[in-house]
């Protein structure tokens, strides 16, 4: 119950629904060029993150393999730093108050999956 109390004001304050979009509108961008394909495709998994961050987490997969790696890398040059840079710099400002640290650290879990997001999952904590 907790979660979902959690998620819906993460939706609603902690900018969940912006993210989302960002991510979203940066995921058409990647899919209308046609080559950056993987690369909408992780920023729609972050979008599905960044929506709905409380009781998920994000795991490596075991099937990835050089490839993901590769564009990890391309990934961390052209958008990866300042994505991960923007969500450490928001948790901090949001663990400034009491009320705020969850959403901090829904934050600091979102840094790892802005920086290198391809060759993860996004799966629920239950089930992993």
């Amino acid at each position: 119950m907790i979660r979902l109390v959690l998620n819906v004001l993460w939706f609603i304050f902690g900018s969940g629904l912006v993210l989302a979009i960002g991510y979203g509108v940066a995921a058409l961008i990647c899919f209308a060029l046609i080559v950056t394909i993987p690369f909408g495709i992780a920023a729609l998994r972050l979008a599905s993150y960044s929506l709905w961050p409380f009781g998920r987490t994000l795991v490596t997969k075991p099937s990835a393999g050089l490839a993901s790696g590769t564009a990890n890398i391309i990934w961390v040059v052209l958008a990866g730093w300042w994505l991960a840079l923007s969500h450490l710099i928001a948790g901090i400002a949001q663990c400034v108050t009491i009320i705020g640290i969850p959403f901090g650290i829904a934050n600091f879990k979102l840094v790892p999956a802005a920086f290198w997001p391809l060759g993860r999952e996004v799966v629920d904590i239950d089930t992993h």
